[in-house]
Protein backbone atom coordinates (compact mmCIF):
# COMPACT_ATOMS: atom_id res chain seq x y z
CA UNK A 1 0.00 0.00 0.00
CA UNK A 2 1.42 2.98 -0.93
CA UNK A 3 1.29 5.96 1.75
CA UNK A 4 -0.13 9.43 0.19
CA UNK A 5 2.14 12.33 0.96
CA UNK A 6 0.29 15.04 3.92
CA UNK A 7 -0.23 18.14 1.43
CA UNK A 8 0.43 21.12 3.13
CA UNK A 9 -2.70 23.52 3.58
CA UNK A 10 -1.91 27.02 1.82
CA UNK A 11 -1.75 29.56 3.93
CA UNK A 12 -4.46 32.20 4.14
CA UNK A 13 -3.26 34.73 2.60
CA UNK A 14 -5.55 37.35 4.78
CA UNK A 15 -4.80 36.78 9.00
CA UNK A 16 -8.17 37.39 10.12
CA UNK A 17 -7.58 38.69 13.75
CA UNK A 18 -4.70 41.15 12.02
CA UNK A 19 -7.86 42.27 9.38
CA UNK A 20 -10.04 42.51 12.61
CA UNK A 21 -7.81 44.77 14.56
CA UNK A 22 -6.91 47.17 11.44
CA UNK A 23 -10.98 47.25 11.32
CA UNK A 24 -11.34 48.20 15.25
CA UNK A 25 -8.00 50.58 15.09
CA UNK A 26 -9.76 52.72 11.78
CA UNK A 27 -13.09 52.79 12.76
CA UNK A 28 -12.21 54.09 16.71
CA UNK A 29 -10.47 57.21 15.08
CA UNK A 30 -12.94 57.97 12.68
CA UNK A 31 -15.93 57.31 15.37
CA UNK A 32 -13.94 59.55 17.54
CA UNK A 33 -13.62 62.32 15.09
CA UNK A 34 -17.03 62.52 13.69
CA UNK A 35 -18.88 60.49 16.24
CA UNK A 36 -21.67 57.71 15.42
CA UNK A 37 -24.14 59.78 13.27
CA UNK A 38 -20.78 61.24 10.74
CA UNK A 39 -18.62 58.52 11.11
CA UNK A 40 -18.37 56.94 7.41
CA UNK A 41 -18.32 53.15 6.56
CA UNK A 42 -16.14 53.91 3.57
CA UNK A 43 -13.60 55.94 5.22
CA UNK A 44 -13.06 53.17 7.93
CA UNK A 45 -12.18 50.42 5.41
CA UNK A 46 -9.95 52.41 3.51
CA UNK A 47 -8.35 53.33 6.23
CA UNK A 48 -7.95 49.48 7.70
CA UNK A 49 -7.63 48.57 3.51
CA UNK A 50 -10.48 45.86 3.85
CA UNK A 51 -14.08 46.12 2.10
CA UNK A 52 -17.00 46.32 3.71
CA UNK A 53 -18.01 42.75 3.09
CA UNK A 54 -15.15 41.87 6.00
CA UNK A 55 -16.14 44.67 8.27
CA UNK A 56 -19.78 43.07 8.00
CA UNK A 57 -18.29 39.46 8.49
CA UNK A 58 -16.96 40.70 11.77
CA UNK A 59 -18.76 43.24 13.51
CA UNK A 60 -22.63 42.79 11.98
CA UNK A 61 -23.49 46.17 11.46
CA UNK A 62 -22.41 50.17 12.14
CA UNK A 63 -23.80 50.06 15.58
CA UNK A 64 -22.12 46.63 16.35
CA UNK A 65 -18.85 48.26 15.13
CA UNK A 66 -19.56 51.16 17.31
CA UNK A 67 -20.03 49.19 20.25
CA UNK A 68 -17.22 46.88 19.50
CA UNK A 69 -15.25 49.83 19.51
CA UNK A 70 -16.45 51.64 22.68
CA UNK A 71 -15.55 47.88 24.40
CA UNK A 72 -12.07 48.28 23.42
CA UNK A 73 -11.47 51.26 24.63
CA UNK A 74 -12.63 50.85 28.01
CA UNK A 75 -11.78 47.40 28.24
CA UNK A 76 -8.03 48.75 27.36
CA UNK A 77 -8.17 51.33 30.04
CA UNK A 78 -9.91 48.62 32.40
CA UNK A 79 -6.67 45.91 31.46
CA UNK A 80 -4.29 48.79 32.46
CA UNK A 81 -5.94 49.98 35.47
CA UNK A 82 -5.38 46.34 36.95
CA UNK A 83 -1.66 46.59 36.54
CA UNK A 84 -0.98 48.62 38.58
CA UNK A 85 0.49 47.00 41.59
CA UNK A 86 -1.15 48.60 44.75
CA UNK A 87 -1.01 45.32 47.16
CA UNK A 88 2.77 46.65 48.47
CA UNK A 89 1.92 50.34 48.57
CA UNK A 90 0.12 52.44 51.51
CA UNK A 91 -3.38 52.64 51.05
CA UNK A 92 -3.28 56.60 50.29
CA UNK A 93 -0.29 55.80 48.07
CA UNK A 94 -2.14 53.03 45.55
CA UNK A 95 -4.87 55.18 45.36
CA UNK A 96 -2.49 58.35 44.19
CA UNK A 97 -1.14 55.80 42.38
CA UNK A 98 -4.48 55.26 40.49
CA UNK A 99 -5.01 58.95 40.31
CA UNK A 100 -1.99 59.50 38.69
CA UNK A 101 -2.51 56.82 35.79
CA UNK A 102 -5.63 58.16 35.20
CA UNK A 103 -4.12 61.01 34.27
CA UNK A 104 -1.72 60.18 32.19
CA UNK A 105 -3.80 57.38 30.36
CA UNK A 106 -6.25 60.08 29.65
CA UNK A 107 -3.44 62.69 28.50
CA UNK A 108 -2.34 60.02 26.09
CA UNK A 109 -5.80 58.76 24.71
CA UNK A 110 -7.71 61.47 23.53
CA UNK A 111 -9.72 59.68 21.02
CA UNK A 112 -10.94 57.96 24.38
CA UNK A 113 -12.16 61.36 26.15
CA UNK A 114 -14.00 61.81 22.73
CA UNK A 115 -15.63 58.93 22.61
CA UNK A 116 -17.04 58.99 26.09
CA UNK A 117 -17.75 62.64 25.50
CA UNK A 118 -19.28 61.44 21.94
CA UNK A 119 -21.69 58.45 23.57
CA UNK A 120 -22.42 60.45 26.60
CA UNK A 121 -23.55 63.00 24.27
CA UNK A 122 -26.48 60.19 23.15
CA UNK A 123 -27.10 58.94 26.84
CA UNK A 124 -25.04 56.08 26.47
CA UNK A 125 -27.64 54.66 23.84
CA UNK A 126 -25.25 52.19 22.54
CA UNK A 127 -23.10 51.65 25.63
CA UNK A 128 -26.67 50.31 27.41
CA UNK A 129 -26.67 47.03 24.84
CA UNK A 130 -22.99 46.04 26.10
CA UNK A 131 -22.87 43.05 28.36
CA UNK A 132 -19.07 43.49 29.27
CA UNK A 133 -19.22 47.02 29.92
CA UNK A 134 -20.65 46.40 33.46
CA UNK A 135 -18.78 43.48 34.41
CA UNK A 136 -15.11 45.08 33.48
CA UNK A 137 -16.14 47.63 36.10
CA UNK A 138 -16.70 45.71 39.13
CA UNK A 139 -12.68 44.64 39.27
CA UNK A 140 -11.03 48.02 39.51
CA UNK A 141 -14.10 49.21 42.26
CA UNK A 142 -13.08 46.24 43.83
CA UNK A 143 -9.60 47.54 43.80
CA UNK A 144 -10.06 50.59 45.51
CA UNK A 145 -12.52 49.16 47.79
CA UNK A 146 -9.77 47.21 49.21
CA UNK A 147 -7.79 49.98 49.55
CA UNK A 148 -9.80 52.56 51.09
CA UNK A 149 -11.16 49.40 53.58
CA UNK A 150 -7.37 48.83 54.91
CA UNK A 151 -6.74 52.54 54.73
CA UNK A 152 -9.46 53.22 56.96
CA UNK A 153 -8.45 50.27 59.52
CA UNK A 154 -5.28 51.69 59.97
CA UNK A 155 -6.48 55.32 60.19
CA UNK A 156 -4.57 56.69 57.20
CA UNK A 157 -7.75 57.05 54.94
CA UNK A 158 -11.32 58.63 56.79
CA UNK A 159 -13.37 55.74 56.83
CA UNK A 160 -17.28 55.84 55.14
CA UNK A 161 -15.46 56.87 51.74
CA UNK A 162 -17.63 55.24 48.33
CA UNK A 163 -15.08 53.30 46.12
CA UNK A 164 -17.70 54.61 43.17
CA UNK A 165 -17.58 57.93 44.68
CA UNK A 166 -13.90 58.46 44.66
CA UNK A 167 -13.43 56.83 41.41
CA UNK A 168 -15.86 59.03 39.80
CA UNK A 169 -14.97 61.84 41.16
CA UNK A 170 -10.89 60.78 39.92
CA UNK A 171 -12.01 60.25 36.52
CA UNK A 172 -13.97 64.03 36.46
CA UNK A 173 -10.58 65.77 37.64
CA UNK A 174 -8.73 64.33 35.15
CA UNK A 175 -11.04 64.24 32.45
CA UNK A 176 -12.96 67.47 32.19
CA UNK A 177 -10.24 69.85 31.51
CA UNK A 178 -9.50 67.69 28.54
CA UNK A 179 -12.88 67.49 26.70
CA UNK A 180 -13.74 70.89 27.29
CA UNK A 181 -10.15 72.33 27.12
CA UNK A 182 -11.39 74.50 23.73
CA UNK A 183 -14.40 75.77 25.26
CA UNK A 184 -13.05 76.70 28.37
CA UNK A 185 -10.10 78.21 26.84
CA UNK A 186 -12.30 80.68 24.94
CA UNK A 187 -14.85 81.34 27.85
CA UNK A 188 -11.90 82.70 30.10
CA UNK A 189 -9.37 83.65 27.39
CA UNK A 190 -6.71 81.63 28.61
CA UNK A 191 -4.80 78.95 26.39
CA UNK A 192 -5.63 75.84 29.15
CA UNK A 193 -3.79 73.67 26.78
CA UNK A 194 -0.43 74.80 27.54
CA UNK A 195 1.54 72.21 29.32
CA UNK A 196 2.30 74.42 33.01
CA UNK A 197 -1.60 75.37 33.20
CA UNK A 198 -2.08 71.70 33.11
CA UNK A 199 0.68 70.79 34.87
CA UNK A 200 -0.79 73.46 37.95
CA UNK A 201 -4.11 72.11 37.29
CA UNK A 202 -2.94 68.34 38.13
CA UNK A 203 -1.30 69.35 40.87
CA UNK A 204 -4.40 70.95 42.59
CA UNK A 205 -6.51 68.02 41.46
CA UNK A 206 -4.19 65.83 43.34
CA UNK A 207 -4.38 67.89 46.51
CA UNK A 208 -7.97 67.54 46.07
CA UNK A 209 -7.90 63.79 46.37
CA UNK A 210 -5.21 63.65 49.10
CA UNK A 211 -7.70 66.27 51.28
CA UNK A 212 -10.69 64.48 50.68
CA UNK A 213 -9.44 60.99 51.75
CA UNK A 214 -7.84 63.06 54.71
CA UNK A 215 -9.08 60.81 57.69
CA UNK A 216 -9.43 64.12 59.95
CA UNK A 217 -12.06 65.61 57.32
CA UNK A 218 -14.84 67.19 58.95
Amino acid sequence: MIARAKVAKPKRSRNAEDTRDKILRAARSEFASHGFAGARIERIVLAAETNPRMLYHYFGDKSGLYVAVLEDAIGNLRREEMKIDVEHLAPIAGLMQLFEFMNTHFESDLPLVRLLRNENLQQARYLKTSRRIREMSSPVLALIDGLLARGAAEGSVRAGVDALQLYVMMVALNQFPLSNVHTLSVIFDQNLSKLAWRAARHAAAREMIRAYLRPDLG
